[in-house]
């Protein structure tokens, strides 16, 4: 498979081929700069109006457009603010300290060598980003998600929360939960989980659920006359 890389090629391909418009995502000044001019005055006008400081910011990365533009303008802010980068373990790009080969237009030459197969979908493609890549040193620390992470905490959220967000939620408030444990005490934590769970039926979120009733849950549908879906 082409992964990431793969994607960026056959997209350059089609825009090409068909004269449609590539919007270089990963590439583009306008991403990071949209969520300085809105994410980051969000956050913090809504924590100003209640009079609270922010300690921690955390977040992943996909584009890393909402790392550096949020964190860019948190850090102009509220310098104090910890900033928590996440990106999965078993593909730590950024911990591996080797920087992306790239064209002339900034997009990715090559495969990361640190790269490999992780289940957090919208994360860490098999690239650094030029948006993540020139928004780094903003960070005030690193935290690897371990496989698995993020689907438990995503289905930990459903089931104790009632908040259904898909794996890249779970594992950005993996990473906040981490990093309270270590926070003093009274701190303010910032994460975002802006993905929605039920764009992931179809994915290892909801792979333990079986699509049929069992017989705890047709021996309910039993207990009254009416609309009894038997198997």
């Amino acid at each position: 498979a082409g992964k990431g890389t793969g994607m960026v090629e056959k997209a350059n391909e089609l825009a090409e081929k068909h004269g449609w418009f590539l919007c270089h995502q990963f590439e583009t000044e306008a991403n990071w700069k949209f969520h300085y001019d809105t994410t980051g005055p969000e956050i913090c006008n809504d924590l100003k109006s209640i009079g609270s400081d922010l300690d921690y910011y955390v977040t992943g990365y996909g584009t890393g457009g909402t790392f550096h533009g949020t964190g860019k303008y948190i850090k102009e802010k509220s310098p104090d603010t910890k900033i928590i980068l996440a990106e999965p373990g078993a593909a730590n790009l950024i911990g591996s300290g080797i920087k992306t080969d790239r064209n002339d237009d900034g997009s990715p030459a090559g495969s990361h060598p640190a790269f490999a197969a992780h289940p957090i979908q919208g994360w860490t493609p098999d690239f650094i980003p030029l948006v993540l890549e020139k928004g780094l040193g903003l960070q005030d620390e690193m935290v690897e998600i371990p496989d698995g992470a993020g689907v438990e905490t995503s289905q930990a959220l459903a089931r104790n929360e009632g908040i259904l967000t898909g794996i890249s939620g779970g594992a950005t408030m993996w990473a906040a939960i981490e990093t309270a444990k270590k926070a003093p005490e009274g701190s303010v934590i910032v994460a975002m989980l802006p993905d929605t769970g039920e764009r992931y039926l179809s994915t290892p979120l909801f792979a333990s659920i079986d699509a049929d009733m069992n017989e705890e849950e047709l021996d309910i549908a039993r207990s009254t006359p009416s609309w009894i879906l038997e198997p």
